[in-house]
């Protein structure tokens, strides 16, 4: 291996999670090369993506539909809904801490993927489980804890870099769903990556009218990786003709 690179592998086509008729592949910086916990934080910068131990973006054949998104937060301004979602919420006590699996947590997480996954193979996670899907191996991921009146409502797990941080999954009691919580967690992860002075929080990836990945667009200011530029989104334009920011 050259001083300086990483290798990329490509996965074989496999059945995409957002849409049933189509497949999917993706590009994985090699999960064993020792400076992977430095090359995370610029590859967000890149459009990949963390997952268990690997770090990924897709590369699919002939569908470009995710696209890379993150939120610049000193530009950041909640809109009139995000506000009310923080007014509702002002009773939940708020706490970060490094991430570490712990029977609370894991019961909550239980709870979770059996109510927004029933039957689907996730429903069922152990420990081992928790730890590999959410954790970063290299460290760097942190919990951020929603308690009410002491009951964990929500935890948001969150990877730091120097470059950002990054929004991981966010899972949080069925009981309290119209709490709006995961609208909650952003806004969260937004005043963490200004209080710890980071330019921006990473969404992960945007899919323009899929019904549960369209939703992240309502963060604005918001930019996209088009063209290998990060553009802001004006919802009046094609993001490639906006002006490059970032």
């Amino acid at each position: 291996m050259k001083t300086g690179t990483v290798r990329l592998f490509q996965t074989l086509d496999h059945p995409c999670g957002y849409y049933e008729d189509r497949s999917a592949r993706n590009l994985v910086i090699d999960p064993l090369d020792p400076r992977l916990a430095n090359v995370y934080g610029t590859s967000l910068s890149w459009g990949f993506r963390r997952a268990s131990g690997h770090v990924y973006k897709p590369a699919c054949r002939g569908c470009q539909a995710c696209t890379p998104c993150r939120i610049p937060v000193n530009l950041f301004q909640p809109d009139r809904s995000q506000r009310r979602c923080l007014r509702r919420n002002r009773d939940l006590d708020e706490h970060w801490r490094v991430a570490e699996p712990n029977a609370e947590a894991l019961a909550l997480y239980e709870r979770y993927l059996a109510w927004r996954h029933p039957g689907g193979g996730m429903d069922e996670p152990g420990d081992d489980d928790f730890r590999r899907f959410l954790i970063a191996p290299w460290g760097g991921t942190e919990f951020l804890e929603l308690r009410l009146a002491g009951e964990l409502v929500a935890v948001a797990v969150t990877d730091r870099t120097p470059h950002g941080l990054s929004a991981v999954y966010t899972f949080y009691s069925p009981e309290h769903a119209a709490r709006s919580l995961g609208v909650l967690c952003i806004l969260k992860q937004v005043e963490r990556a200004l209080a710890l002075s980071l330019p921006y929080l990473y969404l992960g990836y945007w899919i323009e009218d899929h019904p549960k990945m369209d939703y992240k667009i309502r963060y604005r200011p918001i930019q996209l990786l088009r063209g290998g530029h990060w553009y802001l989104f004006d919802p009046t334009e094609d993001p490639s003709a906006d002006g490059m920011q970032g």
